[in-house]
């Protein structure tokens, strides 16, 4: 039977994704947003998660075989963090008619061992990160997302699976967690003013292994653990399957742009204060260039790519519960980054 899916952050760079890889599929994906989602083959659905009635109104009457829980929202404390997403979710479970789900996926990601916002890397968590390890003492949305997926599942009896990437590259706009976006226009920014492309992160991120999640590797995983039986009521990491030092892959992109290649960043220096006051600079590489958007803030993420590189603890994801259920899936790190970058290009988003 054909399947159907909600996805709850329709158009943000998991689910938009997400949608694409469904749709390609045979799906029929109905894309729940804010703003109405323009993504071809997707079925808009307008509400806020936030706001109880008119997201039960516009979920009226919708037989959803499988949901997607691809969002969240962010608040200035980690405390208001569990709360809002918490009831986000919720509400969504509350307006949702239930009786023909089948299954749940909920995505989270490395937070889950390195901890809040507030007390990035407070776990210590051995690596590499298993599913299996405890939950960092402190609040942590993500944990609230799992009690709500846990407690909703139990009383409606649907199936459930955790997706917990790294750092996702793919194709999104507007997005907050779009650290290949960013870099792409930070490197833009470096050849157009001559400025050293110099790497805005830690140390110990220059020097450790790290790794990443392409966009298209997680909806894959998630499309997979949702239709396989064996699969389910598991919670997955989710990384391409290579694992790199930043150290060498900062080489590469510089190459790729035409950069000369900063082997050993002096200091640490974020993204955010480096790039202040680019918003002019971007609007005359725009006109120059003529590119899609020359409004900067509408592309980039800064500080949460700085979150990403400022770490000062090793990061690397274990696979081995997902390919022993099956998942063997795998991608280039190098080829996600390059890939995305010829097609910002295809599109005019950078020079």
């Amino acid at each position: 039977m054909k399947k159907t899916a909600l996805i709850a952050g329709a158009t943000g760079i998991t689910g938009n994704n997400l949608a694409a890889y469904l749709i390609a599929s045979g799906w029929t994906v109905y894309g729940l947003s804010r703003r109405a989602t323009e993504q071809s083959g997707v079925i808009p659905v307008e509400a806020d998660l936030l706001e109880p009635d008119s997201l039960e109104q516009a979920l009226s009457g919708l037989k959803i075989s499988h949901l997607f829980y691809c969002t969240w929202i962010r608040r200035d404390t980690e405390e208001e963090n569990v709360k809002a997403n918490g009831a986000m979710m919720r509400n969504l479970f509350n307006a949702l008619d239930c009786t023909h789900l089948e299954h749940t996926s909920l995505v989270t990601g490395t937070k889950q061992y390195l901890g809040s916002f507030e007390a990035y890397g407070s776990g210590r968590t051995e690596t590499p990160f298993r599913e299996s390890e405890p939950r960092v003492p402190g609040a942590n949305f993500y944990y609230e997302l799992e009690d709500v997926l846990f407690e909703a599942a139990q009383k409606h009896g649907f199936a459930w699976n955790v997706h917990r990437p790294h750092t996702v590259i793919g194709h999104a706009l507007g997005n907050a967690m779009n650290m290949g976006t960013t870099l792409a226009v930070y490197a833009s920014i470096c050849k157009e003013t001559g400025q050293p492309f110099v790497f805005p992160g830690s140390q110990t991120q220059w020097n450790a292994l790290t790794d990443m999640t392409d966009a298209l590797v997680l909806a894959r995983q998630m499309e997979w653990a949702s239709t396989t039986p064996g699969a389910w009521n598991q919670a997955f990491n989710v990384v391409n399957g290579d694992v790199f030092r930043w150290r060498r892959l900062w080489g590469e992109l510089s190459e790729y742009f035409g950069l000369d290649v900063v082997d050993d960043p002096e200091a640490f220096k974020t993204l955010d204060a480096q790039m202040e006051g680019m918003e002019s600079v971007w609007r005359d590489m725009a006109k120059t260039h003529d590119l899609a958007e020359p409004d900067i803030n509408k592309l980039v993420s800064w500080w949460h790519t700085d979150a990403d590189l400022g770490r000062d603890q090793e990061c690397v994801n274990d696979m081995t519960r997902s390919r022993e259920f099956g998942f063997h899936y795998f991608r280039n790190t190098r080829s996600s980054f390059f890939d995305l970058f010829d097609r910002l290009r295809a599109e005019r988003i950078i020079p």
